[in-house]
């Protein structure tokens, strides 16, 4: 059993400074290109054919933002991989293609093959991610354990556990039940799961003293299980830096899903011209090439991020962290505002932010304005967009100064900025 003396609980400071060090390369422009030009054909197949009920509904879904976390996105992009996998079994395929009597139906049969053999690509390095990521952290999680017959009964338990649930999926799937219906079975246990981790990780009273010191969980863990998937936890820091190209690749198998979908039941009477076909093609490659980088790197930071450090590294960094700097969220479609009242001219007006995303392609409206006291307001420093930011001026008259940052255009994602502003006197020179 691993000693968890003056250990404590990672911290979103922690994290913030260890994801510093795997900044995500950004996803490739063919992604966002050929998910508009999916859509683009999603739009015209409705114009062919008012769609189903059904049909408008999975349209509904490509259509809204994925949720703001990276383990529901993962099932998201599971489930949609196998529903592809269903509607491209030769049996599911419209009978021109299966019985191909143009030299197009033939051709188009042979890509949806290659289209196939990418998405079963894609769909094995995410089951052995999520695999490989449940052992690492059961593994983990079981140094910090007695290595005694409690740790025997534990293992028991987690095995009982997974055959309980496996059964209560394969009971849906024996019963007829959909693709769907098994994805939502299997957030829905997830999901239990943690809710039952933070009833375990907030024990008190009797059940708290049965939790450390019969079954023999640690303090230090119960803490970790108990805040680590807090909204505004230290998973929130992962789900900033990395949620956002994920959710692209969210958004953009769930248009080839729907794509599809729509097309066997209009088969009859849209036939894909080349460029169709080649655009179908080519969006199933770059989304495997990009799932699977995507994948890879995530696995890598996963395996290397510990779950406790020591108290002083997380004093150091938190004190590190408040040191002069202040810590805001600014909701999408929203702006934050500073407010400096400067009572004389030549005064010295600095700044210092950034965002919290690391390199990857998310930035945030930046501006100064002076305004006088009729309210009339005169830019200082013209809006431009930023990741990050220094800068300083002097004043040229006294009176209000505001610095805005500005997250209006995004209808989406919020930014965790961390900032500093100073607003310094002139300098008076002694008189003799």
């Amino acid at each position: 059993m691993a000693s968890t003396e003056g250990l404590v609980p990672i911290t979103r400071a922690f994290l913030a400074s260890y994801y510093d060090k795997y900044p995500f390369p950004p996803l490739s422009d063919d992604v966002s290109r050929l998910s508009s030009d999916i859509a683009s054909l999603i739009q015209l197949l409705t114009l062919q054919s008012p769609p189903s009920q059904g049909e408008a509904s999975l349209i509904d879904e490509a259509n809204r933002q994925p949720p703001h976390k990276i383990d529901e996105n993962m099932w998201k992009n599971r489930e949609q991989m196998e529903e592809i996998l269903f509607l491209l079994q030769p049996s599911r395929w419209p009978l021109q293609l299966r019985e191909p009597s143009t030299s197009e139906d033939a051709e188009f049969s042979s890509m949806l093959r290659h289209v196939k053999a990418n998405i079963d690509n894609a769909l094995t390095a995410m089951i052995s991610f999520q695999t490989k990521n449940s052992e690492r952290v059961f593994s983990t999680v079981m140094t910090y354990m007695p290595q005694d017959f409690r740790g025997t009964l534990i293992r028991q338990q987690k095995e009982r556990s997974e055959r309980n649930k496996q059964a209560e999926v394969d009971a849906l799937v024996s019963s007829g039940g959909s693709i769907r219906d098994t994805y939502a079975l299997l957030w829905k246990q997830q999901m239990e799961r943690r809710r039952q981790l933070a009833q375990l990780g907030s024990a008190t009273g009797v059940y708290k003293t049965l939790v450390k010191y019969l079954v023999g969980v640690p303090q230090v863990l119960l803490d970790f299980i108990r805040q680590i998937n807090d909204d505004d936890g230290p998973m929130e820091e992962q789900r900033e830096r990395y949620g956002p190209p994920l959710y692209s690749l969210t958004k953009m198998v769930t248009a080839i899903r729907v794509f599809l979908t729509l097309l066997w039941e209009r088969y009859d009477t849209f036939k894909l011209n080349k460029e169709q076909m080649n655009l179908l093609s080519e969006a199933a490659i770059v989304y495997t090439s990009e799932f699977e980088r995507f994948v890879t790197f995530i696995s890598d930071v996963f395996a290397n991020s510990p779950f406790f450090i020591s108290a002083d590294t997380a004093g150091i960094l938190g004190s590190r962290e408040n040191e002069e700097y202040k810590e805001i969220i600014v909701q999408a479609g929203r702006t934050y505002e500073v407010s400096l009242m400067v009572e004389s001219e030549n005064s010295y007006i600095g700044w210092d932010f950034s965002l919290m995303q690391g390199k990857i392609s998310m930035d945030i409206g930046f501006s100064v304005e002076y305004i006088s006291a009729s309210g009339e307001k005169t830019l200082i420093l013209p809006y431009r967009r930023y990741e990050a930011d220094q800068g300083n001026f002097s004043t040229l008259m006294a009176g209000n100064y505001k610095l805005v940052w500005d997250n209006a255009y995004s209808t989406f994602f919020k930014k965790t900025l961390r900032y500093k502003v100073d607003c310094i006197p002139p300098v008076v020179q002694p008189t003799n």
